[in-house]
């Protein structure tokens, strides 16, 4: 299955642009789903046919759907009172109806993760199109699987839910209450639907599409969320340029300035110019005349290769495609078996490749925007 992730600063029109796309592929005879974000229904209003918790249909090749974050997190919340009900009964605290119950922060990015990651198990589409929320939110969504999943590895280990039978004593000798085991199965629950959205974004056939206006701002969130994305080893894999005005518009001045912003563009993307409607698109036919581009069947998956330079240097060599990084905005700690990236105003924490895990750091360089590390073999670790 294929999945483009579409997102841009926001007030770009990515919404239609994503709609657009979906439509295209669906009239292409590719089983379609697009996948809104939005509270409000704007995926709705670009396609002419409202949609909502339940899966729309559109066209008969095309669905359209925007999960309610709201039934979700009562349904997550009412669920873990039953769970944790002797805790709660312990306690005294007093129950939540689901009537009472409002949305967190964060409900809805998990709830949209969520979606994701049934619409990609699903069989009935080969195209899932995501409508994500505008670029710097976008980012922050696509890093909450991993880093969740590290706060949950750190905060409940699974190997220590192994020692089943010492928790009482332990629990006397400490003073405090140890975990009980539903609150592992339910770590491990969790571990498993992010460890699934997880497989998701970074399946060879997942792609990142940017959707922007040409000009000054529009080139400065792209240059940002290009890098942002890279640093998550997500590809960008086109840059629709929207609302592009024609040649004969009497504002030539802005005219001028998208021209200038689409040729320095076309140097590092693969650009589509999306003509300017003169109105905000609504309903097939305006969508049909954005032109977007179609979908990519033979994509470039991202990769960190380590190079073998052990005979030559006697050193590995880790690469790190970092596109728009310069040095003084780059910062690298190695904390045992992980690497902390900062780049851009971003930050990343990977694992070790385990070939990596026993060297030491010989230096790094950043040179034609990839980050290259050298790792010397530890002789006390290294297979002799």
């Amino acid at each position: 299955m294929r999945t483009i992730l579409i997102t841009g600063p926001g007030g770009s029109g990515r919404t239609a642009v994503a709609a657009a796309t979906a439509l295209r592929a669906a009239g292409e005879g590719i089983p379609t789903l697009v996948l809104g974000a939005d509270r409000t229904d704007t995926l709705g209003a670009a396609l002419g046919t409202a949609t909502g918790p339940a899966p729309t249909r559109v066209t008969p090749t095309l669905t359209a759907w925007r999960p309610d974050a709201a039934v979700r997190f009562r349904e997550d919340l009412t669920a873990f009172q039953n769970r944790a009900a002797s805790v709660l009964d312990l306690l005294g605290a007093s129950r939540l109806d689901a009537e009472e119950l409002t949305p967190l922060p964060g409900a809805e990015e998990l709830s949209l993760l969520r979606a994701l990651r049934d619409a990609a198990l699903s069989e009935r589409y080969e195209l899932l199109v995501v409508d994500l929320p505008p670029a710097p939110h976008a980012l922050d969504l696509l890093a909450l699987p991993e880093e969740l999943r590290r706060y949950l590895r750190r905060l409940l280990p699974p190997e220590r839910q192994a020692a089943r039978a010492l928790r009482p004593v332990l629990g006397r000798l400490a003073g405090v209450p140890m975990p009980a085991d539903w609150l592992y199965e339910t770590a491990a629950r969790w571990d498993v639907e992010l460890a699934a959205v997880e497989a998701v974004l970074a399946d060879r056939h997942t792609a990142v599409r940017l959707v922007a206006e040409p000009g000054p701002a529009g080139a400065d969130a792209v240059r940002t969320t290009r890098l942002g994305l890279a640093l998550r080893g997500l590809r960008t894999e086109a840059l629709v340029a929207n609302r592009v005005l024609p040649e004969d518009t009497p504002l030539h001045g802005l005219v001028a300035q998208q021209r200038k912003a689409l040729a320095d563009w076309s140097e590092t993307f693969d650009v589509t110019a999306v003509p300017h409607l003169g109105h905000d698109p609504r309903g097939t036919e305006d969508l049909t005349a954005l032109a977007v581009p179609g979908v990519n069947t033979a994509p470039a998956p991202v990769e960190w290769p380590v190079a073998d330079r052990i005979e030559e240097d006697g050193v590995l060599v880790w690469h790190i495609p970092l596109p728009g990084a310069i040095r003084d905005g780059l910062d690298l700690v190695r904390r045992g078996d992980e690497l902390v990236i900062t780049v851009g105003g971003f930050r990343r924490i990977v694992a070790l490749p385990s070939a990596l895990r026993r060297c030491t750091v010989a230096g790094a360089a950043l040179r034609d925007g990839e980050l290259r590390m050298r790792f010397t073999p530890d002789p006390d670790l290294w297979p002799r």
